[in-house]
């Protein structure tokens, strides 16, 4: 039987933006096709009872699980309301929702999908029989940018003066999937090797989060937190090839100053030339975009950028992606028992060898049994 959820709105159109403003147990309004798993973390730390989408959560043209895992942390999803819904509902409207529709003041708002983990998994089956036509597509896209982008290994930008980077390690940190996994994963080395740190964007929330100041924050500057930029890393603003720089004015807002880089490509594909650029020893990247699926749920047609950076310094980098679940086991009552057993073993030949140890042992057997009341 289905139960009626009660909550506190709040919308915005962009997700990432939103996820600042969510409280626990309220209820989310987005405008999100084809949630990604990022996205869906976001949404599910905050504990909110529910999820709005005017979009398609999962259109099917690949397998996109964050409304999956939405899903499994018992979080509702109404999928596909349509873009009313932003007029229709306002900021801190209290709505209710029963099965698929919607409330507000006692009065019906809209009537949406239901995703249940059986519609999400049909839909994830399905996008699998396209995602050939998917690939053949961002393979083409990939080859028809490269061309246009080659100038990006071929010609020297021109990097800002930061902090001395060469023949130094370089640990680079991209809000990507597993990202905090594989961070605190790493934190040894870090620890140990101490490495120039370059966030890209929320890269820096996350290394703020586990003790670490960025020295470098690097991007457009719309998904890293007011404290994170404020934090005294050196901020270098990623502005188009025209030198427009939408992420400058937001600097210039909080009173703070930043050098701007006009450059192709993505934020992380910057980051990566520059530690190059510097003279990095080792350059290791986490939490980066790498594969189709990565770029499909950034909404990029293409990696031509990320595929010719790799190209440029793949002899000095390591990618770290996904290294939290190599180490991730579980550990076996067996292993537990081999390791209690071998450590019994030098007590045992003590107590069989010294005679003062064997009577310790049968003197305390006594107690024991006396205590139980063991005759």
């Amino acid at each position: 039987m289905l139960k009626v959820i009660r909550g506190v709105v709040r919308k915005d159109k962009k997700t990432k933006n939103l996820v600042k403003r969510l409280h626990p147990g309220e209820i989310a309004v987005i405008d999100h096709e084809n949630i990604d798993e990022i996205a869906a973390q976001a949404l599910i730390a905050k504990k909110i009872k529910a999820v709005i989408n005017a979009n398609l959560s999962i259109g099917g043209k690949y397998p996109n699980k964050g409304p999956l895992l939405l899903i499994e942390a018992g979080i509702e999803l109404i999928d596909h309301c349509g873009q009313e819904i932003f007029e229709q509902i306002h900021e801190g409207d209290q709505v209710s929702i029963l099965g698929n529709i919607i409330y507000a003041n006692n009065q019906l708002l809209t009537v949406g999908e239901r995703l249940t983990k059986e519609k999400i998994m049909a839909k994830i089956n399905m996008s699998k029989e396209n995602i050939q036509i998917q690939l053949s597509e961002f393979v083409q896209n990939t080859l028809t940018y490269a061309w246009k982008e080659q100038n990006i290994i071929i010609s020297n930008l021109s990097f800002p003066d930061t902090v001395p980077i060469k023949n130094k390690h370089v640990l680079i940190v991209v809000r990507g999937k597993d990202y905090e996994d594989d961070l605190m994963t790493l934190r040894s080395y870090i620890n140990e090797v101490n490495p120039v740190m370059i966030a890209v964007d929320g890269g820096a929330d996350a290394l703020l989060k586990y003790g670490y100041k960025p020295h470098i924050i690097i991007g457009d500057m719309d998904s890293v937190s007011d404290g994170a930029l404020k934090c005294g890393s050196h901020l270098i603003v990623h502005a188009y090839e025209n030198g427009k720089a939408p992420g400058l004015e937001r600097i210039q807002k909080l009173g703070l100053k930043a050098k701007v880089l006009p450059a192709p490509g993505t934020s992380e594909d910057v980051a990566m030339l520059l530690a190059y650029d510097k003279g990095a020893e080792l350059i290791v990247a986490l939490g980066t975009h790498s594969n189709m699926i990565d770029f499909l749920e950034k909404g990029r047609k293409g990696m031509a950028s990320t595929f010719l950076v790799r190209l440029k310094v793949g002899s000095v980098l390591v990618d770290a992606k996904g290294v939290s679940k190599l180490y991730r086991q579980r550990v076996k009552a067996r292993y537990v028992a081999e390791i209690v057993a071998a450590a019994l073993i030098p007590f045992t030949l003590i107590s069989v060898i010294s005679p003062y140890t064997y009577q310790l042992f049968r003197l305390m057997s006594l107690k024991l049994q006396l205590l139980i009341n063991i005759r």
